[in-house]
């Protein structure tokens, strides 16, 4: 029998509905048991130059969030896509973008470190830094390999309008294009060796890789690409045979679907992204492994739109998602969530909450088995 706080849903605004706009929230919890949740705000996105990163947090055994507080602010740049990670250390991460030039491709990757953060307000931060990735001609390598294993499966072609794929290609030449525009949006994960892989994507491309690190964050280093028709924002999920999927929001032509990628080598190489069967409407995802082996998927589960959005779960590691039960549907946009396991087995979530009223960055806890219900 199921226990009965299966049966609820905790659900909370993180602060009032409110004008300006609020987005790309990232939650993590923290060694104390205390939830941190942060955002980025402002008027706008990339061309906004007061957008900037906000946080709060949620107390152990306390019933509301407390005030938002600063987490960064780069002067007079749009600071977008936060994440947060507390790694085997219990060092806190704060990763995000800084836009130059007003364009995503020309995005600055940043992060901070922190081992003074479980008191109120906003973590006092150790360290600072920007991830510089130099990309080298591996990544032409895999990019013209595997453009041509998906053959060239592209909606429209003429003789005065060079193909997708040769133009990336052509692009994926240029070094500098190559080490800069690499943006955050999801988690990273550790894996059984000590390995981090930091999830990242490039609009100016079209494509994700992952950061590599098998020094706990000291240095970091450039995988090869993620390549195919539009595969962005990739989430990590390492299956139990060791391989990891990469399931990234669909940038490009239809069927909607997440596209799916996968690496028989800790993140180094990845096959040609290629469609799953998860409904996709250009929208960001997060896939996380459970304890007991099971995967939940948030998602929007729609082809248009991200008016829906969804808890689903699968028991054979993401071939069939046997259960799903949505969070959010009707009038309005639920999108870009974050979410993790808690220590207590909960889930703990995220994400941007858009409604004529306003918007803000909801808070939602449920047991797994509510998923099933």
């Amino acid at each position: 029998t199921a226990p009965l706080f299966a049966r609820e849903m905790n659900s909370q605004v993180i602060f009032p509905l409110q004008e300006k706009h609020v987005h790309g929230s990232s939650i993590v919890e923290l060694p104390d048991g205390d939830l941190l949740a942060c955002w980025f705000y402002g008027s706008g996105e990339r061309t906004a130059n007061d957008v900037l990163i906000q946080g709060a947090r949620l107390k152990k055994g306390a019933a509301a969030w407390s005030p938002v507080f600063i987490m960064a602010d780069t002067p007079n740049l749009p600071d977008c896509n936060p994440v947060l990670y507390v790694d085997k250390n219990e060092k806190l991460w704060l990763f995000w973008i800084a836009v130059q030039a007003a364009r995503w491709e020309r995005s600055v990757l940043k992060y901070r470190t922190s081992t003074d953060y479980q008191h109120d307000g906003p973590p006092h931060w150790d360290w600072q830094d920007v991830i510089l990735l130099q990309p080298g001609e591996k990544f032409v390598e895999a990019t013209k390999k595997a453009f041509e294993a998906l053959d060239g499966d592209e909606d429209l072609w003429a003789e005065y309008a060079p193909p997708y794929s040769r133009m990336i290609i052509e692009a994926a030449q240029d070094p500098g294009k190559r080490q800069t525009g690499w943006m955050t949006r999801i988690h990273p994960i550790s894996l059984p060796s000590g390995r981090l892989l930091l999830p990242l994507y490039s609009d100016g491309y079209n494509m994700g890789l992952a950061a590599i690190s098998d020094d706990d964050g000291e240095t970091w280093r450039a995988g090869a690409p993620i390549v195919g028709f539009g595969p962005i924002q990739p989430v990590f999920v390492r299956k139990s045979n060791g391989d990891i999927a990469a399931y990234c929001r669909d940038s490009g032509g239809r069927p909607h679907r997440a596209l799916l990628s996968i690496s028989g080598d800790d993140g180094e190489t990845w096959s040609p992204a290629v469609d799953s069967d998860i409904p996709n409407p250009g929208s960001s995802l997060e896939i996380i492994a459970l304890r007991d082996g099971r995967w939940v998927n948030i998602f929007n589960d729609t082809e248009e739109g991200r008016h829906s959005l969804a808890l689903a779960l699968s028991d054979d590691q993401g071939k069939t998602w046997k259960w799903k039960r949505h969070l959010e549907q009707g009038e309005g946009s639920y999108a870009y969530p974050s979410i993790i396991q808690g220590a207590d087995g909960r889930l703990y979530m995220t994400y941007s909450y858009h409604v004529k009223a306003g918007r803000t960055i909801k808070f939602v806890a449920v047991d797994v088995e509510w998923i099933k219900e």
